[in-house]
């Protein structure tokens, strides 16, 4: 078995990212110590019955008190109120490093309050499913995902690699980033879809011309599998709209523009650029399971891999 890269990691938030880390963790043995805080004293006492840490407090500066590494897993607008929580705590040569969905609002938010000699290290590892909670983590979560850094130009390489190890043992690939540029990319490929897929089923839910007992029962034509995205938390993407809004209102005046010519192929009975289209972005599905990053199942996949052992 290999050593712990760390001797204490403290996790700040303990929903679905913070529990899977919790589970992987200890399955790998990464670290001697695991201190969980959270602000609720009832996700707190849920995290101890599942045995998730060796120490539990809703004293965020407590937790992080000799802890090597702090991972903070909060919604991106609580950023800034956990970096001047935990400011005075953090120990000389810790490394501090976030999961947050948007990187150029947090690191405005957390960086000046990371002391000097503390090494903050912007992440985002791109896995998730649409549950929350302490009960919603498992160890695989990670597999093969994509864990992304934002660096600040004066990061310690050093302590880079230290913390990409600990991901690469938690079974993420890799990559770094420009943070405006992670911004934009996960504009188009996380924060658009979710936002799309709020709005269509908020849509469907306001007609009148149908039921909410009609849309339930046939859903597996197509508005199941965004319901998936639509049911995910609603704190995390209230905050990821309010602070990655530049990014989305690009993506979504792109979005527009393609759909308003999209109504015109359909009005216009254009057969021959609906079929272009559709090809198109049939092989984008193909490219993406190829690339290991989906399975080529219904509901996005997820019905397909189970994970018996959440607890």
């Amino acid at each position: 078995m290999s050593e712990p890269i760390f001797e204490k990691i403290a996790l700040i938030g303990i929903g679905l990212i913070g529990s899977s880390l919790a589970r992987v963790i200890r399955r790998e043995r990464l670290a001697g110590h695991i201190a969980i805080t959270t602000r609720s004293a009832l996700t707190l006492k849920r995290a101890e019955t599942l045995g998730l840490g060796n120490s539990y407090t809703t004293d965020a500066g407590q937790a992080v008190h000799d802890a090597d590494l702090v991972i903070v897993s909060v919604p991106v607008g609580a950023s800034e109120d956990v970096a001047k929580e935990i400011s005075s705590a953090l120990k000389k040569g810790a490394i501090v490093t976030d999961v947050g969905s948007t990187k150029a609002s947090v690191i405005a938010q957390m960086e000046p309050y990371i002391p000097e000699g503390v090494h903050f290290i912007p992440g985002h590892p791109l896995a998730g499913t649409e549950k929350s909670g302490p009960d919603a983590g498992f160890a695989d979560l990670f597999q093969n995902r994509w864990c992304i850094f934002t660096p600040l130009p004066e990061t310690d390489p050093a302590a880079l690699e230290r913390l990409s190890e600990f991901w690469r043992r938690c079974g993420a690939n890799i990559d770094t980033m420009d943070p405006n540029h992670h911004d934009m990319t996960l504009a188009i490929v996380s924060h658009l879809p979710h936002i799309i897929a709020y709005n269509i089923v908020g849509t469907a839910d306001d007609l009148e011309a149908v039921t909410k007992s009609e849309v339930i029962k046939y859903s597996a034509s197509g508005f199941r599998d965004f319901t998936r995205l639509a049911a995910s938390d609603p704190t995390m993407w209230r905050d990821v709209c309010l602070h990655n809004k530049d990014a989305i209102l690009e993506m979504l005046a792109r979005f527009s523009e393609d759909l308003a010519s999209l109504q015109r192929a359909i009005r216009w009975g254009d057969g021959d650029k609906l079929f272009d289209l559709f090809t198109r972005t049939r092989a984008v599905r193909r490219s993406i399971i190829e690339a290991g990053q989906e399975i080529d199942a219904p509901d996005f996949g997820r019905q397909a891999v189970e994970h018996p052992a959440k607890a």
